[in-house]
Formats: C-alpha cells, structure tokens, sequence
C-alpha cells in the first residue's frame, strides 16, 4: 500500500452540482462553533490573537504554534473563523488545509477536497506560492487515495513546477518540492514503474535529509520499502520498513507507526511467520481504529484477515476480510475492494465454496479494471512521448517515399493513357488524353498545395525560434519549462505531420493543434497572449470535419501583424458556431491587434518584410474542399473599430460546409 502520511493531495471530475454543494458545506462548517468560542481553552486564545497581530506569511511560523494543535478540528476551526474574522489570509490557508487533512485521515474525501481547493483559492488571493504549493499537494494526496492517479500526478506536477520557479527556495518551498518529488515517486509506483519509483524517493531522501525533516525520511523510507516489496526483495523491503518505523517512533507519529508495522506483517505473513504478523497486527488494528483514518483500517483489516487464513482460521479471517472490504466500499477505496475481494475468493475456495469464490473474484477483477484503466492510459502516453522522436523521424522518411511512389505512379498513369490513346480511335484518344491530363495537373496542383501548405506550417523561422526559446529555458536552468514546452512543441510537429498526409480531419484535431501552436509562439510574447477556445452548444468538434491544418495561416497573421507590434493586453478569440445555412459551419478568429491598415504601415517601412503565403494557400486548398461538398466556402475580414473609430483589432470568418 502507498505511504499516505506524507504532505500529499485531479482525478474523477465532479460534476458542478457537488462542487458547489462542498463549497457551501466549507463556509457552514467554519462558522459552526462561531457560537461556542467558550470551550476553546484561553492559553489558545491568546496564541491565536499573538499570532493574528504578527501575522506571519510562512507555513513553518504558523505550524511552530500550531503543530501539537493541528489534528483538533474544533480548534482549527475557531482558528479559520479568527483569520476570516481579521482579514488574515494566510493564516486561514494553513488553517481550512488542516481541517482538510483532517477529513482525509477519517476518509472523507468529498469534504477534504472542498477544503484543500479553497485553502489553494485562499492562496491565490494572498499570493502566497508556499501556501499555493502545500495545498496542491494535498489535492494529490486525496485523487490519490481514491486510486485517481491521473489527476494526482497533475496537482503533483502542478505544484513542483510552480515550486520550482523560485530562485532562491526557502525551506518551506524546498519541503514543498520534496513532498511532489514524493508524490509524483508513488504515482510510478502505483504504475509498476518501480526503479523510477525509487531514484524518485531517494531524490527526495536526499533533500530531505538536507532539511532535517525526519518525518520525510520516515515517509520516503516507506516508499522504498513498498517498491522493493513489489519487486519481490522482501529482506531488503523489511529493513527500510524498520527504518521507517524508527523515524516514525523518535517524532512519536502514530500514523506513520501504523503504516509501517502493517507493512512489517504483510513480510512476516509474504515469509510464513505468521504468529509475528499476527503479534503486530492486534495491536496495530485497535491503534487504526483508534486513529480514526479508514483507509488505513481497511488496509489493517485485509492483512489480519490474510494472516488468519494462513494460519486456517477461516471464519475468524473471513470477518476481518469482510470488515475491511466493508470499509473499502463505505469510503470508496477500489485498490481495498479489489484486494478484499481477491482474498475471500481465495478463501472461499479453501473451504470449498466455489460459487461464493467465483462472485468474490469477478467482483475483485471488476474493481481491477476500474483501477488500471487511468493507470495504463497514463504508461502508454508516457511510452508515447518517450519515442515521439523517434517516431516523427520515421513519418518524416515516410512522407517522402509516399512522394516518390506518388511520382512514380503518375508516370505509370501517363505511359497507360498514351498506350490507352493509339488503341482507341484517334478523335477519341486525343479527347481522353486531354482529359486525364487536366485531372492530372489538378491532382498535381492539390499535391503541391499539400507540400507548400506543410512547408508554411513548419518553416525554418518557426522551428528555430520555438527551439531557441526552449534552448534559453534550459540556460536559464528552467528545466521543468523546458521539457514542458519541449513536450508540447514535439507533439505539435507530431500533429501537423499527421494531418498533412489527410484532406480532413475532426475539428477537434484542428482546434488541439492551434491550442499547441499557440503555446509554443506565446513563448516570444512572454505569455502575455489570451487565447481562448469557444465552441457553440450542439456542435461536436470530432463529428465535424475539415480541410487538415487551416486555422494556423489565420492566427499566424493575427500574432505578427495585428499582436506583435501591439501595447498592453493582447488576445485572440476562436469561436465555432453554427452557420445560418444548414450544412454549414462558421469559424471566426478575432484579435484586438492594431488593424489591417496600421499593421501594412509597418509592414511597409521595414526593410526586411516578412511575407506570409498561408493564407492564399488556405484560400486554394478550400476551394477544393468545397467542390467536394458542392458547396463553396466564404471568406470575410471585417476590421474592428471602437466608439471613437479607432481600429480595435480584426476578425476573420470563415463559413465552411460540413455535409
């Protein structure tokens, strides 16, 4: 089982009715106790105004009072209601993000999300990156628990990069790049990737040996642990699962105790010595139950009930099984379902219940599928991205011998068609040659739109400034932006290359690639580009299709000759609606750029002009398109003005037929 102790937090998306109910449930469940201030002891009453007065802005300042008062929700939310009360926004982020932790311990996730997110809303509004950091890391810690391990490994990302922006950390943000460091480490463990898995958590033991933090060494030693286990190393797992239990008993962390002597008896139960599993397991249930996190009960219950089959006490070892399984279920903990399920399948079979133990393991195999299919998503995206060089240098050979077979089989089409012309009559032939030879040097133009289209999506100028400016990110030693926008720049060439070899595509390939585009070219503008996306209700991007690789000659001029030379807040506004004519749909690119007619007065006085093609060769490629669909495209461009007639930008619309 993962170490869940550790500072850690997208997972299932809720739907908007519950985000709203959590976030109303946060604001009632701060005000409470508002009422009942009188059982909070004084001595905290008085720390709570000190601390108010000096409002520090650090985690490590707030919890340095807090630390032994932390786990008390009663008086974590008197604290919350003191910092709403004074305007204190930071120390209401440290507060609602205890009260979250709080809720996860006892497994109520629903209740621990609504807080985190609002500790991080908090944040946000204090800019505070520390607090921000801290509360994104506990959003990965819930997603987490309830096996949404693609959106834990966002917020866990999430979190590093934003930590990592920051020259010169201090502890609480080098604690903060430890415990994503950590989190992202048991995401690839949850993945099976288990060497990954550990040169993460030994990256982070590292630093956190740095930093002193013990309660760090106990978490990553755990970690280890696991991952050995998972590869069968069981001697080796058991000596960091004692490790980990030292840390955990010189801080005096009963959590961490738990986790670590469940870990010891599930070795002890994996090497047969099951009366010393069973020696640590008693104490360790009362001591979860106690502790009041289920997830951890549940887990506590499986390992009992497994070291009481071994040892053939079957009735007693299936009501252990059934009360975890129970728990799992209650609290919505599919990887604890599938594991009980597994093994009252196998007991079941013991004693000679093969019904029950054909119910139990379909049901353990419904869970397991459940679980694995976010995670073998995310492994294959990961092995997607690991060879996309590869791949696209392949696609690159590819596209050039499809071109040589084109060639050679237009020249086998022309020797057919002078054979075809001495064969048949002569009035006959030389009409027929005249007409293959039109349909040829349509298909010829088409191909050669094609290769000029595809030399305007990757010209030289494009390539080299997106690699520059990723170049200068790695200078810069900005490594987590760098591999971002490498990642994104890969796949953008990735996606154009596709799409160059297809007449059509979904509109909502097309739109994936503009947002990439845009991504890349907003490097040189600083990030200082709005651009944003909107689509009509009722249009479904992937049911629509259209010509591959159009909008990019569009906004390509919208960013150098309306934005580039612009002041202030810049943006572009795609917009896909549906056209007044049935069968048709209208694409409208707007930016808030200087105008056509200042943008040609600049043009005009440089030396060197940049001359862009795009959009003629747009224009061509839809006139073909539209012969297909018998249908003709339209093509306006409407400059924008203010009230007081000034030029405000400029909007393309394009109407183009779908049926």
């Amino acid at each position: 089982m993962p170490y869940q102790t550790k500072h850690n937090a997208f997972g299932m998306f809720t739907p908007l009715i519950k985000i709203m109910k959590c976030c109303l449930y946060v604001f009632s469940l701060l005000t409470a106790l508002q009422g009942f201030s009188q059982s909070i002891p004084e001595d905290f009453k008085k720390s709570v105004d000190s601390l108010i007065s000096k409002a520090p802005s650090t985690y490590g300042e707030i919890d340095a009072v807090f630390n032994r008062n932390r786990s008390d929700s009663i008086l974590m939310r008197y604290f919350a209601n003191k910092t709403i009360e004074k305007g204190y926004l930071d120390g209401q982020a440290y507060a609602i993000n205890q009260l979250g932790r709080k809720y996860r311990n006892t497994s109520q996730y629903s209740k621990a999300l609504a807080l985190h997110q609002r500790a991080l809303e908090i944040a946000e509004e204090a800019d505070n990156l520390e607090f921000r950091v801290y509360a994104l890391n506990m959003l990965s810690v819930v997603y987490r628990r309830t096996d949404a391990i693609k959106s834990a490994l966002d917020y866990n990302q999430e979190a590093l990069e934003l930590a990592e922006t920051v020259d010169n950390p201090s502890d609480g943000i080098k604690r903060g790049i430890n415990v994503s460091l950590n989190g992202i480490g048991n995401i690839y463990q949850i993945l099976e990737q288990y060497d990954v898995a550990i040169a993460q958590f030994k990256r982070s033991m590292e630093l956190e040996r740095q930093l002193g933090n013990k309660l760090g060494l106990a978490i990553n030693n755990q970690n280890i642990g696991e991952c050995l286990e998972s590869q069968g190393n069981l001697e080796e797992a058991l000596e960091y699962y004692r490790t980990s239990l030292s840390f955990n008993e010189e801080i005096d962390n009963n959590m961490g105790r738990i986790i670590c002597n469940n870990s010891i008896a599930q070795i002890f139960v994996k090497q047969n010595k099951i009366d010393e599993a069973l020696e640590i397991l008693n104490p360790t249930l009362k001591a979860s139950t106690d502790n009041g996190d289920h997830f951890l009960t549940s887990s506590v219950y499986v390992t009992l009930g497994w070291a009481l089959m071994q040892k053939k006490s079957y009735e007693e070892a299936k009501e252990n099984l059934q009360k975890g399984l129970e728990l799992a279920k209650k609290f919505n903990l599919p990887s604890g379902i599938s594991q009980a399920n597994k093994l009252l399948s196998e007991l079941a079979t013991h004693q000679g219940d093969y019904k029950s133990a054909l119910n139990y393991y379909q049901e353990a195999q419904e869970f397991e599928k459940e679980i694995s299919n976010d995670r073998n998503l995310r492994y294959v995206n990961d092995m997607v991205m690991r060879y996309e060089t590869e791949k696209r240098t392949n696609e690159l050979e590819k596209l050039a011998e499809e071109n040589e077979k084109v060639k050679q089989e237009l020249v086998k089409n022309r020797t057919r068609l002078l054979i075809s012309g001495i064969v048949i009559a002569l009035l006959a032939g030389i009409l027929y040659i005249l007409y293959r030879q039109y349909q040829l040097k349509n298909e010829k133009k088409l191909l050669t739109l094609e290769q000029t289209m595809l030399r305007s999506q990757m010209n030289p100028h494009f390539l080299f400034n997106s690699l520059n400016s990723i170049k200068l990110y790695i200078i810069n030693n900005e490594q987590k932006n760098a591999v971002h926008y490498l990642n994104k720049f890969s796949k953008l060439v990735r996606k154009i290359l596709e799409a160059s070899s297809l007449k059509e595509i979904p509109l909502a390939d097309e739109l994936e690639t503009v947002e990439l585009y845009m991504n890349i070219e907003n490097i040189r503008f600083s990030n200082e580009i709005n651009f944003e996306t909107q689509i009509a209700e009722g249009i479904d991007p992937h049911n629509v299709k259209i010509p591959s690789l159009i909008l990019q000659p569009f906004l390509e001029n919208a960013l150098w000759h309306g934005l580039s030379s612009k002041e202030g807040e810049k943006s572009i506004v795609l917009e896909v609606t549906k056209g007044f004519d049935e069968g048709f749909i209208d694409i409208a690119i707007t930016d808030n750029g200087i105008g056509r007619e200042a943008a040609e007065t600049i043009k005009e006085s440089k030396v060197l002009k940049r001359k862009s093609v795009g959009i003629d060769i747009t224009k061509e490629r839809l006139t073909n398109f539209s012969r297909d669909y018998q249908n003709s495209f339209d093509l306006e461009i409407i400059d924008l003005f203010d009230e007081g007639g000034n030029a405000a930008g400029t909007k393309i619309l394009l109407h183009i037929p779908t049926l």
